[in-house]
Formats: structure tokens, sequence, C-alpha cells
């Protein structure tokens, strides 16, 4: 049913960041991707993180991954468009609330944003993994240690860095985005040293984003100016409620007064650039007591929000007590109201819905989760980080997915006995990085554009693939989706639902590519092919 909201997914911190949705940079693969995803889209190991990416299937805590590109689209079919008010990676992801039913078949495109990445361009992750605590619902790449070697640390990110940037070949990067685990509890002096390196060994802009993840119990004002003063520009605070009986229970460190005075710290330091995380459908939360909270954070907040549905993931310890019966969970449409009302809330208040899970007013759209979600490039640094780029300083030609090795102390030695811990890596097809490339970019309000389109496919147009009839035109009938001059894209009812149309999407798209690609019947390899199958 898809007047109801479906879970969508991904990794990413991005900003909590980097997973089909799949994972981000920093986030765990094998391990599932986080629990609630934060700004971030495909590449932090983090909350942000949950960005959506296909491979290694990563994706945002909790959500329904999307079918592993290259696997067959018939599973696809089979996928259960299940009504669940989730949030998903980036990869990153957010909550999804109720629909409000099929909208205007015509919806008009929102501005554009402007173009950012290029071939020589690629966003920047760096996973800082190291917590003072693990929080209740967490299962992200994070580590708990009596003591941190911060300056073998800050090495091995340095030369992870200079090494992934020098087989990259990039000449510039778009923006940098530090997450973890706590990346406040670095020093600005590693931060300083990363950023350093990154300009000498490509061009850093001036004025280039560079956000900064922070946890309210370590952001002390002399210690946000010290991050300012090392080339920090952007905060993101992991605030997550304003109640401190869910913050109890959520195991934070902070209480609701921290997190004002660190907000509002922030806000002093960094006008029009500071971010917050709120989480909703917390066991026991209500649809008031949601409100309540929402109505407190616009009172807080700066020009960017982020919301993610809490994923009770295997083995946390939230997810036990919930398996016990000592916590109770909100019902399906109890969260898929919560995301509605916070939809509704957000836009009165001059917020855009940018992305399924990130909402920007005042243009404060962040410029490196658009880079996930528009399928730029993007280098992933320190432990368990993703990545998506070309190799070329090896003689590649064609985008691979990596992805660092998780352990900290694996992957220093690996970085002392090679420059980099990255543990995998696999080249994506040309299908894989369509698959990513509609997976992330419908997640957000411009879709995907003709003109990305053709940079992944110059051959076959976004037209020729959704305009003729099929599963896509339907969808478009019904109101789900639009396809015009400015690309494809959710209408505002659409958006909630995404994860139950991206089936019928995928397997449309490798049928319409695997027809392109079959020999014609009556040449002998068509009549050898037989008719051909679904997979490609």
């Amino acid at each position: 049913m898809r007047g109801r909201l479906a879970n969508l997914t991904g990794a990413v911190c991005l900003e909590r960041t980097l997973t089909p949705v799949f994972p981000a940079p920093g986030e765990v693969t094998d391990p599932s991707t986080p629990v609630i995803q934060s700004e971030h889209p495909p590449h932090s190991p983090r909350r942000d993180r949950r960005a959506l990416l296909p491979i290694p299937p990563p994706a945002p805590p909790g959500a329904r991954p999307v079918p592993r590109p290259g696997a067959p689209m018939a599973a696809a079919r089979k996928w259960p468009r299940k009504v669940a008010a989730v949030a998903a990676a980036l990869p990153g992801g957010g909550g999804l609330g109720r629909a409000p039913g099929p909208g205007p078949a015509a919806e008009p495109a929102p501005e554009p944003v402007p173009e950012r990445a290029g071939p020589a361009t690629a966003a920047l992750y760096v996973h800082w993994p190291y917590c003072r605590k693990r929080c209740s619902y967490c299962n992200f790449n994070t580590y708990v240690v009596p003591a941190v070697d911060e300056a073998a640390v800050r090495a091995c990110l340095v030369r992870e860095a200079q090494t992934l940037l020098r087989l990259s070949q990039v000449h510039s990067i778009s923006s940098v985005f530090f997450g973890g685990g706590t990346p406040s509890l670095a020093s600005p002096g590693t931060v300083a040293a990363v950023l350093e390196a990154v300009a000498v060994a490509a061009h850093l802009p001036a004025g280039a984003e560079v956000t900064l993840e922070a946890n309210p119990s370590s952001t002390s004002t002399s210690r946000l100016a010290g991050f300012r003063a090392a080339g920090v520009n952007r905060l993101s605070i992991g605030v997550q409620s304003l109640d401190d009986s869910e913050l109890r229970m959520l195991g934070r460190e902070h209480t609701a007064a921290e997190a004002w005075k660190a907000v509002e710290a922030a806000r002093g330091l960094f006008p029009g650039r500071t971010s917050i995380d709120l989480l909703f459908g917390l066991p026991g939360q209500s649809r008031d007591a949601w409100a309540q909270r929402l109505e407190a954070a616009l009172g807080l907040c700066d020009n960017h929000i982020s919301l993610y549905q809490l994923t009770l993931e295997k083995g946390t310890a939230l997810a036990a007590q919930v398996r016990r019966g000592a916590l109770p969970t909100p019902p399906q449409d109890v969260l898929a109201d919560m995301y509605q009302t916070a939809r509704t809330v957000l836009a009165a208040a001059g917020f855009r819905h940018y992305e399924v899970s990130n909402f920007a007013r005042k243009g404060a759209l962040s410029t490196h989760n658009l880079s996930y979600w528009r399928a730029d490039q993007y280098i992933g640094v320190g432990p368990g980080a993703h990545g998506r780029f070309v190799p070329r300083g090896e003689g590649g030609h064609s985008r691979e997915a990596r992805v660092q090795t998780l352990e900290p102390v694996a992957w220093m030695r690996e970085v002392h006995s090679q420059g980099h811990g990255t543990r995998s890596r696999a080249v994506l097809s040309p299908l894989e990085q369509l698959e990513e490339l509609l997976t992330l970019g419908l997640r957000t309000d411009e879709g995907v554009t003709h003109e990305r389109w053709g940079h992944f496919s110059p051959q076959l147009s976004l037209q020729a693939v959704f305009g003729a009839p099929g599963e896509a035109r339907a969808l478009q009938q019904q109101g789900w989706l639009v396809l015009d001059s400015g690309g494809l894209r959710c209408t505002w009812a659409g958006l909630a639902v995404l994860d139950s149309l991206l089936p019928d999407l995928l397997w449309q798209l490798q049928r319409v590519l695997g027809a392109a690609r079959r020999p014609p019947r009556g040449t002998p390899a068509g009549d050898r092919a037989g008719g051909g199958t679904r997979g490609l």
C-alpha cells in the first residue's frame, strides 16, 4: 500500500552520512548499517551517516535494503512494500511518515541547486571511530577504549588522506565531513592536520564546506572556537532529544539543558551553519510528545535539521529492552503521523524538505550530503569509511566502491604498511552506477536531473528509460512521480513512500538496459541469446 509511508535507508554519514539504502563512508557494511541516519549520506559509520548506496550494500540502520546492484531485479519485484515510517542512510536517511495521498501529477520542480562536482572533484569523509560511551541504540562502527593514541591516529588519517587523494588524482575537494564516533573528542590540532594535508595534496577552496559532528557533551565554547580556528565552518550536533528521560533511555551523555547550551554556543560561532539531529519513534513516545519535542527544537535550531526515525538494531541494549517487553514501541501508524507532522510543521517554519530526512531554510543545504545524493565522487578516510571514486592514479577508468578496514588498530597497521587501509574494492558496473544514482537521487526533492543522468548514461536518456509505458509511467499517473524537463523526481506524497516505489523503478531500469544491450533477433548473437534473460 503506497498510501502509507515506507522505509528507505542508506548508509552514509554522508551527515551521518555514507547505506540501499546503503552505507556511508564510515558506516559499517557487514555489520548492519547505522540505526538512524543523519545528515550524512552514504559515508559515515554513524547516524547521519546512513547514506544510501548499493555496493557494497550499505544502508542506514533498520531499513530494508534495496536489492544489491547486480542482483536479479526480479527479487526487487518481490520486495515487500511494507508500510514503515523509516528514514533511510544515506547515507544516509531519515524518518518517513504517512503520505497525505497522491499529489498533483505535475508538481513544480524545486529551485535548482548549483551543480558542483566534476570528474576532477570529490567530497572527503573522515571517520573518527572513538566515543566515550556507546549509546543504547548504537550499532555504528565506533569504539570505546581506555585511552586513544591521538598522535598515531592523526598520523594515519593524514597519510591515508594523502594516499587516496593521490590514487584518485582529484584536483579539488568540494567539501570535508568529519564524522564518527565522536569527532568532537579529537583535538582541533588533528582536524587542522588533516585539512592541511588535503590542501597540499589537492585544492581545498576557500569557503568549502567543512563539517564536524559534535556531541553536546564535548562542545565547550573554547573547544568549538578551536575547531573554527582549525578550519571547521559548519557543525552537526547530535541533540537527538530535548527531554531528559528520553536522553537517559538513549544512553546519551548530555542533558536537555546541555544540548541547549551547546547549540546556542555553536550558533554564536557558526551562525547559519549549525545543524541538529533529532530522533523520533522512541519507545513509549507519543504523537503529542513528539510534537512538543519538535516545537522545542524549532525554538533552538539554526537553519538545518536532520530527522531520523529510531531503528532498533539487533545486538543493541535498547533493542534488548524492547524485546523483553520492558519498553513499548510506537505503532506504525503513529510513526507515520510523526513523520508527516514534522514535514508539515517544518515546511510552515520555512524549511525546505530537500532530502528524505533533511530540512533546510535560507539556503543552508548541506553541500557535502548533496554530493552523496547526486552520486558524485567521494573519498572515505578512516576506519570503516566508504568511498566511490575512480583510481586514476593506478590507471583505473571506472568508479570503484571502496571500504576501509573497520577495526582501528588493524586499520592503522595497514596504513603504516601500505599507505591506506582499504579492505575491499569493487568496480561498479554501468548498471550499478545508475542504480545508485536513481536510489540516491530520488531521495532529494530535485530528483535525478537529465544532465546528471546523461553523465552516467550518455546513450540511453532518462526519458527513454522511464518515459515509455511501464512501471514508472504508472507511478506518474498515480501521482507519485514526475518526469518532465527538470528530470525524474518524487512528488510530495511520493517522497514519503520512496522505498515502496524503488523496486519497480529498479526493475524497469534493468529491463530497459538489458533490452538496449541485447543483440537484435535475426543476428547470430541475437539467435544465440534465445531472447535473453532478465539479468545483465
